[in-house]
């Protein structure tokens, strides 16, 4: 009797083999979902704040120390998972990390989990009221904040806060992985001009930088300035994001990105991750997603924002408390995102792919002439400029540097979003052209992403002058943004593919 029903129950099981048969042929006709696997999205903030009495860096020395923390610095992690590649990026509250600290947490991380340092992007996003996870605040020393052509040097361990952000930046990406789950993702773009303003003017007459070299353009020349003529470059209105959220549509994280410099107002000895961290709080009550099990994470990754502020120097201009403005901003450009989220057009699964390469470039060298103007210059009683005996400093250590550097330029793939990662501040004119340039339906730039070193004027702002064109403030040769825009073009082609 036994054996009898051993063999009707093997007959009775034909049927859902047919049934599984038809299903399977059916999946094929499908191959998005019977090839590619589930698409998984996971998100985190790791606390990064310093301890009271640190330097809070972005200004002048001496830095004023830290004797209150506003609102707290955050890591903040993203990771995306097609099934076949895996995907992270996280933004820091940090003025700009060097290389180093990228590179030890993107060691860490691939360490302690599956995830390779090529598809682990990092940024900073340059807040003016952070302290530093760099070795030396202004200016670095040559060897320990840039790294040479070929050779690696670390003359000294990372002090203890770059330690401890390292293993916060791992913790981060960990419990983002542990929160992975099936998910939708989508993205938009929408536009936020009254925050931007091209900070660099254009004079009716020239004006004597600290170098002694009369230049037709001016940083922030005052507002209501009568020798102003117009913006020496465009700005990019544009505040691009992806959306992700869970299969049953409750949001895991929106990654934006905005090319505006920090906005600040912060009282001296503050700690505060600026508008960044602002945006990140308001579009989370705008979505309605506070007290979430899994809690939503907004992210604000820094733009093409080299040449950007939010000041309009042809004035007037109102007065602020502090953080009344940065509020301001976010707020607008949180409502932005939130207008064109419910717009979105949500994709069950798309492919995510990455490149980088490591380009060499020339570093801007002190020649003999410029090096005996520096050294008269630290010499004098009383300078010619004010900050002309910092940048004599600066002109000599610079010529401590190595003659070539290699940096890194990174490109993501999500779907038909391009997301392009450069180790500088970026002008908006360059991040312009990448956007018009890119294969992919929509892009867009993370400056001062996997390092940081100093700004990237294009070979024609260079001829105007300027703070950003000014040796130590820029540091690589002078065609360095039409080099770094043909490979990260180059890199978007073959990620695409």
């Amino acid at each position: 009797m036994k054996r009898t029903m051993d063999f009707l129950n093997i007959r009775n099981c034909f049927i859902p083999l047919r049934l599984l048969s038809s299903i399977l042929i059916l999946l094929f006709q499908f191959p998005a979902y019977a090839q590619n696997g589930v698409f998984r999205a996971g998100a985190s903030t790791a606390n990064i704040s310093p301890s009271l009495g640190e330097g809070i860096a972005g200004g002048w020395m001496p830095l004023p120390l830290a004797t209150h923390i506003h609102d707290e610095l955050h890591a903040r992690s993203l990771v995306l998972d097609d099934g076949k590649v895996r995907l992270a990026i996280m933004v820091v509250d940090n003025v700009e990390l060097p290389r180093e600290v990228f590179d030890a947490a993107k060691l860490l991380i691939s360490q302690e989990t599956s995830i390779p340092a090529e598809r682990i992007m990092m940024s900073s996003t340059h807040t003016h009221s952070s302290t530093w996870a760099g070795h030396e605040i202004n200016p670095p020393e040559p060897s320990l904040s840039i790294r040479a052509n070929s050779v690696v040097k670390y003359p000294r361990p990372l002090d203890d806060y770059q330690r401890f952000v390292v293993r916060r930046m791992a913790d981060g990406v960990r419990i983002a992985l542990n929160n992975l789950e099936p998910a939708r993702i989508g993205w938009g773009a929408g536009t936020v001009p009254q925050h931007v303003f091209n900070r660099r003017w254009k004079l009716k007459t020239p004006v004597t930088n600290p170098f002694g070299v009369r230049e037709s353009v001016q940083m922030n020349p005052g507002i209501g300035n009568p020798n102003i003529e117009e913006p020496a470059g465009p700005t990019d209105p544009q505040v691009s994001f992806l959306s992700v959220q869970s299969m049953k549509g409750q949001p895991i994280a929106v990654l934006a990105n905005y090319s505006l410099h920090y906005v600040g107002g912060v009282p001296q000895g503050h700690i505060s991750a600026d508008y960044f961290a602002v945006f990140a709080d308001r579009l989370q009550e705008l979505l309605k997603a506070d007290r979430q099990d899994i809690p939503f994470v907004g992210i604000m990754s820094n733009g093409t924002e080299g040449d950007i502020n939010n000041i309009d120097f042809r004035g007037p201009t109102a007065q602020y408390q502090p953080y009344t403005k940065m509020k301001l901003v976010a707020n607008d450009v949180a409502e932005e995102v939130f207008r064109v989220y419910q717009t979105i057009e949500y994709k069950n699964w798309v492919p995510l792919g990455a490149t980088q390469m490591e380009l060499t470039l020339d570093v801007r060298k002190p020649d003999q002439q410029t090096l005996g103007w520096a050294e008269s210059a630290m010499l004098k009683a009383k300078p010619d400029h004010p900050t002309e005996k910092v940048f004599a400093e600066r002109t000599i250590q610079m010529k401590e540097w190595p003659e070539k550097i290699d940096v890194i330029l990174q490109t993501f793939r999500v779907g038909d979003l391009g997301i392009a990662g450069i180790p500088f501040e970026v002008f908006a004119e360059t991040g312009l052209e990448i956007k018009a340039k890119s294969p992919f339906q929509k892009s867009f730039t993370i400056g001062l992403a996997n390092g940081g070193y100093g700004y990237l004027p294009t070979p024609e702002q260079h001829q105007m002058g300027g703070y950003e064109t000014w040796m130590s403030v820029n540091k690589v040769e002078k065609e360095a943004s039409r080099k770094i825009v043909t490979e990260i073009l180059k890199l978007f082609n073959q990620v695409k593919q």
